[in-house]
């Protein structure tokens, strides 16, 4: 059995904190320095399916413009009026746990755009997310679209970057994943959650419990400091807060990914509710490969005795019946 499967023995013990990276080194010259990173990644992508990274070279600036962007967002363009799943959501316009009543927040999605050009890439390229973006007009929102794009293509830089750190932790070519991921598909939202006041209804909160059954292989989430809102199931049944670290970002694996590791990674049940009392905002974005790439089980994460799991899957076909489900169309 191979070190990767042998490792993936630990995916039922629990955790109470969750932990911090730092990317530092990561592209260092030096493969002893790139492995210990892998290692923290790989340790974390088994056992709790959530890891913070600092380090990552995102500047307070670009992402002062992002909060600043969500703070004014208001849009007529309900998402579920788009053909690409992008615009605006309102209260309660969508609800990631069926048993729940929907969720409180408001939302604004969009996905890759040139900065600059404006231009979008093809259906063969983004399949169902394919298509432009709905921006609110310049005179009522000036600098809203370039202030936003350029925080997205500062994440999705970052997202290329991890990759490798990826396949390193999964015992595999540090390129392995370098013609996987050439257009990769990333979908990021602007999010705004009300403070919940009172008595709060739990089938009524800011994202309800799920796991990032829609959205790609992990996701880069900047959370607002000193708004706790973000909680993590580990498997004692116990909520973990996942508490806002200044300077860092917060990575957590989707079930694509746990898909495509047959299992060894995980993706954890997550949920936000925000009872600050004042306002919080998040910005994710949810990282992916490109529309074509076969999710088939890794290489490293399978053997006789651990067979693949899953049906060959094309990755943007899964991505599109997510999103389908989740958007009720």
């Amino acid at each position: 059995m191979s070190a990767m499967l042998l490792a993936s023995v630990r995916t039922d013990s629990t955790f109470d904190d969750i932990p911090v990276i730092d990317l530092k080194g990561a592209s260092s010259t030096d493969p002893a320095v790139k492995r210990e990173i892998a290692d923290q990644i790989r340790d974390a992508s088994i056992n709790v399916g959530f890891f913070y990274i600092k380090g990552h070279g995102i500047s307070d600036s670009v992402l002062s413009g992002a909060l600043a962007a969500a703070q004014s967002i208001k849009m007529e363009l309900d998402i579920h009026k788009s053909k690409n799943f992008k615009g605006y959501t309102a209260l309660l316009g969508e609800n990631t746990n069926p048993e729940n009543r929907g969720d409180l927040h408001e939302g604004f999605d969009m996905g890759w755009e040139e900065l600059g050009t404006g231009a979008t890439r093809f259906p063969e390229e983004d399949g169902s997310m394919a298509g432009e973006n709905i921006w609110p007009k310049e005179a009522h929102l000036p600098d809203f679209r370039r202030t936003v794009l350029e925080y997205y293509h500062e994440v999705l830089r970052l997202g290329q970057y991890l990759f490798p750190l990826f396949a390193l932790a999964l015992d595999l070519p540090e390129d392995f994943f370098a013609d996987k991921t050439t257009k990769p598909a990333a979908i990021m939202r602007l999010l705004y959650y009300p403070p919940q006041m009172g008595i709060v209804d739990d089938r009524t909160i800011g994202i309800g419990a799920h796991t990032e059954y829609t959205r790609q292989c992990f996701t880069i989430l900047w959370q607002q400091d000193d708004i706790n809102a973000l909680q993590v199931l580990n498997t004692a049944g116990k909520w973990v807060n996942a508490v806002p670290i200044p300077g860092s970002l917060v990575i957590n694996l989707g079930d694509q990914f746990a898909r495509w590791t047959n299992d060894v990674f995980r993706s954890t049940v997550h949920r936000a509710v925000n009872r600050s009392g004042v306002a919080r905002y998040s910005i994710p974005l949810f990282f992916g490969t490109d529309y074509n790439v076969l999710l088939e089980a890794l290489p490293s994460c399978v053997s006789d005795d651990f067979p693949a799991k899953y049906e060959v899957v094309v990755a943007g076909d899964y991505v599109k019946s997510r999103l389908e489900a989740s958007y009720g169309v």
